[in-house]
């Protein structure tokens, strides 16, 4: 009985603790979203910003690795890591900052509410996991609500930019649902500072193509303004290295599929900090659209746990 007990506990502990990781991790990607719009472009590129991150991010994975035991990446973990940095982080890192060039941060940041269903169409083409009647009409309503905001973005003066930018972030979105999946198995085996040392060194790989355009940077030729390196520093140390130090973790925890569902409240803290600093104002279109995404999410959801109880 008390062994019983004691595992129970123990269950709702890595619960408790996983999802509260996840959830410090999404309050810095929703306010990373209008802070980021605020150093692009006045400040440096969408590709410098990339560079920032991906190189900025894999120092600090490296540092903290001196101060942390680690360990030796097995011989059939290799393939995940190496794509879950070259493939999925690196193109989701670049795709996101394109988009937020184009688009506009509210519109960006309620697209960041689709991995949930990408995430689980990965799982049934490349895992061959049945997707029940209610999961399909969830993805429905859901994609409903994203081409909602893409198509609003046809309209206005910088129309095809901001269409463009919504295009550019449901891409993103794909990519970051493929480095979920694909980095799941391995951050169940591996300490975090061990795995994402790995994934971000190689997440710099293609990355290096971008750094001859680097130190042309505006940021670089304003040394005495510190807004900006307040804001680069924030980026780095939150959205980059804290967050994704909470991500695998949490993976471990509570799985791929629940961590993703996080992406819910993105928009909403997106939005409250775009709001706040003046960088965007709300439409009636992107509120209708946030409610339909979480409404087929909620549908996925609620299948996801009926086939899990078996009912």
């Amino acid at each position: 009985m008390v062994k019983g007990d004691s595992r129970v506990n123990g269950n709702e502990g890595g619960l408790f603790r996983g999802n509260l990781m996840i959830f410090v991790a999404t309050l810095f990607f929703g306010i990373n979203i209008p802070v980021a719009k605020m150093l692009i472009p006045q400040w440096m590129t969408a590709m410098d910003l990339t560079v920032f991150r991906v190189v900025g991010g894999c120092v600090l994975m490296w540092l903290a690795s001196l101060f942390v035991k680690t360990a030796s990446i097995k011989r059939g973990d290799w393939l995940p890591v190496v794509l879950g940095g070259a493939v999925g982080l690196s193109s989701f890192l670049i795709l996101f900052n394109e988009a937020l060039r184009y688009g506009d941060p509210i519109d960006v940041s309620i697209i960041m509410t689709l991995p949930p269903v990408f995430v689980m169409l990965i799982g049934a083409v490349f895992q061959h996991r049945r997707i029940s009647r209610l999961e399909i009409l969830g993805v429905v309503v859901a994609f409903a609500g994203a081409l909602a905001i893409i198509l609003a973005g046809r309209g206005g003066g910088k129309g095809s930019d901001r269409l463009l930018g919504d295009i550019l972030a449901l891409a993103s979105t794909l990519c970051y649902s493929f480095y979920l999946v694909i980095i799941e198995k391995p951050s169940k085996n591996y300490r975090p500072v061990t795995l994402l040392k790995w994934v971000f060194l190689f997440a710099t790989v293609p990355v290096l193509v971008l750094l001859p355009a680097f130190p042309h940077a505006e940021i670089f030729h304003h040394s005495n303004d510190v807004e900006p390196w307040l804001l680069i520093g924030f980026v780095l140390l939150c959205p980059t290295f804290l967050a994704y130090f909470l991500i695998s973790p949490a993976t471990k925890l509570i799985g791929s599929e629940l961590v993703s569902i996080y992406q819910y409240l993105v928009p909403v803290v997106a939005t409250v900090a775009s709001v706040a600093v003046g960088l965007a104002r709300l439409h009636w279109i992107q509120v209708v659209a946030m409610a339909v995404i979480i409404a087929g999410m909620a549908m996925t959801t609620v299948a996801k746990h009926r086939n899990s109880a078996g009912i």
